[in-house]
């Protein structure tokens, strides 16, 4: 079916419920009849995270049931695409988990995991599970592209597993993922080296059966992988893995000074200053000689200190607003308050209920509703002596 397609479909029942049916809606041996219509579909989410970062159609079903893992040498066709332009077209024989080394981004490597012998599948790419923020100019990819590909996979050989291995056939295989990654690393090609140095983690982290000089090179072995392992997430920015990574060395061999060192480094990396200074002084208390844990201590010393003062100045200035907030809020309560002083000309003697401007004009009330104005009785008086006076003279 298509997008948008609408189809009626007749399933027998040897392609339904069979001849019991499912009961009590469905009798035994029932035809069913389906109506339905395509909205939408996407093929299978292939990441670890589930991030809808690559996403895989098969356009033709391979052969068996065995598929690829990391490790195995491959042989497949490939073809990339950038929007409608074609960037990639050509048969590649690689390692799995070494394809950037050829221009194979990670989705790839991720989607043939999941394919069958002489199966063709298609995979939508992510940036994440392309070529990142660095593209890939030699195939004309930008940073932060979304790609597409159709991939064929021609034959395999697969990689023996840890599980099919013996102790000592365990750490000889991790010593060459070692050298392999240690090359990469050289060449600078990060994630590589990442991919071969956790290869070594996987084969003899947990190896429990080893005694003597093989157990005491086992451990020196997989702590090498995890320092060189955070060493590469460092470099690809991935800090706190590179803790992470860290702490597990710590904690195996706590008087390794490269660990606190390197875990010094990321936690300054994070602006974690504290604990990145008690990690350098830890390496220099296990290595005096250490120039560069000394100098780490000095800057995280630094760095403690300015952020204190921004700290100081941050809190001085968000007292200074809130003062200044208060004041405003006040200053405005204050004005919505009558000033009885100042708007005492302003009040009405002739409305009952408030007090006249002139303290000789009194309001009487009681039964009966009365009003005497004592200036005007004075005024009275005054003329009734004028009078009489007049009269005496």
């Amino acid at each position: 079916m298509t997008v948008g397609e609408r189809c009626v479909l007749y399933i027998k029942s040897d392609y339904g419920y069979g001849p019991t049916g499912s009961p009590p809606k469905i009798p035994g041996g029932a035809t069913l009849v389906f109506d339905v219509e395509l909205f939408s579909f996407q093929g299978e989410d292939i990441t670890k995270d589930k991030d809808q970062g690559a996403i895989k159609r098969t356009k033709k079903a391979g052969e068996g049931y065995d598929t690829p893992n990391d490790g195995s040498m491959v042989e497949i066709d490939l073809k990339g695409f950038l929007g409608g332009k074609q960037i990639d077209d050509r048969p590649l024989k690689f390692e799995l988990g070494e394809g950037l080394d050829q221009h194979v981004p990670k989705g790839v490597e991720l989607c043939i995991e999941k394919m069958k012998n002489k199966e063709i599948a298609e995979v939508n790419l992510t940036p994440k599970y392309a070529f990142g923020r660095s593209g890939c100019p030699e195939k004309g990819v930008g940073p932060n592209e979304s790609l597409k590909y159709e991939i064929t996979l021609n034959s395999f050989e697969k990689s023996m597993e840890s599980w099919q291995l013996d102790p000592d056939q365990k750490v000889v295989q991790a010593k060459m993922f070692k050298e392999k990654g240690t090359k990469f690393f050289k060449e600078g090609k990060f994630d590589i080296a990442a991919s071969r140095y956790n290869r070594v983690i996987d084969f003899i982290e947990h190896e429990i059966s080893l005694k003597g000089d093989a157990e005491v090179e086992r451990k020196s072995l997989l702590q090498a992988g995890r320092l060189n392992l955070a060493l590469c997430m460092m470099k690809i920015g991935d800090y706190l893995q590179t803790k992470n990574l860290c702490s597990k060395v710590i904690e195996e061999n706590p008087e390794n000074d490269k660990a606190w060192f390197r875990r010094g480094e990321a936690g300054f990396l994070l602006n974690d200053w504290e604990n990145a200074k008690n990690d350098f002084e830890k390496a220099v208390e296990l290595d005096p000689a250490n120039k560069a844990a000394k100098n780490k201590v000095a800057l995280c010393e630094q760095k403690i200190k300015l952020h204190k003062q921004r700290e100081k100045k941050t809190f001085a200035n968000m007292f200074d607003k809130f003062a200044a907030i208060d004041q405003k809020r006040e200053d405005a309560e204050k004005r919505k308050k009558p000033d009885t002083m100042n708007n005492i000309d302003e009040w009405d003697s002739g409305k009952k209920g408030m007090a006249a401007s002139d303290p000789n004009n009194i309001e009487v009330v009681g039964d009966v509703d009365m009003s005497m104005d004592i200036n005007q009785a004075i005024q009275e008086d005054q003329a009734q002596q004028e009078k009489e006076e007049v009269n005496g003279h």
